[in-house]
């Protein structure tokens, strides 16, 4: 019979025991205001100094954000478009797909995640 593992978090890694607050209700909250609070400390950093760049429109304050986020939504926007010329049926390969061959019962050693 096998064991249920624990889920205790002092038997996790370092690094698992560091990141359990993400598990924690609420914590997708906070986890968008430190960005939204580390975006706006980046833009009010570009204004300590003076910019200087090869192009007239890299002087602008917050260019290189604005940018950013217009090529990142484009990004998606665009991937979303590929993904109806790419897509493929979910039996594409048909028979000669890997998973649609049939093993004999008696034959399989099927094992749980946590068999040895």
């Amino acid at each position: 019979m096998a064991q249920k593992p624990k889920d205790d978090p002092a038997t996790y890694p370092a690094l698992g025991r560091m990141l359990t607050w993400v598990d924690k209700p609420g914590s997708d909250k906070k986890i968008i205001w430190a960005l939204v609070v580390a975006c706006v400390v980046v833009l009010a950093v570009e204004w300590t100094y003076t910019p200087y760049g090869a192009f007239q429109v890299e002087y602008i304050r917050g260019f290189y954000a604005a940018y950013g986020f217009v090529m990142f939504t484009g990004l998606i926007l665009v991937s979303k478009a590929l993904r109806y010329f790419i897509k493929r049926p979910e039996d594409y390969y048909g028979d000669k797909a890997i998973d649609s061959e049939e093993y004999p019962e008696d034959q399989l050693d099927i094992k749980g995640h946590m068999d040895d």
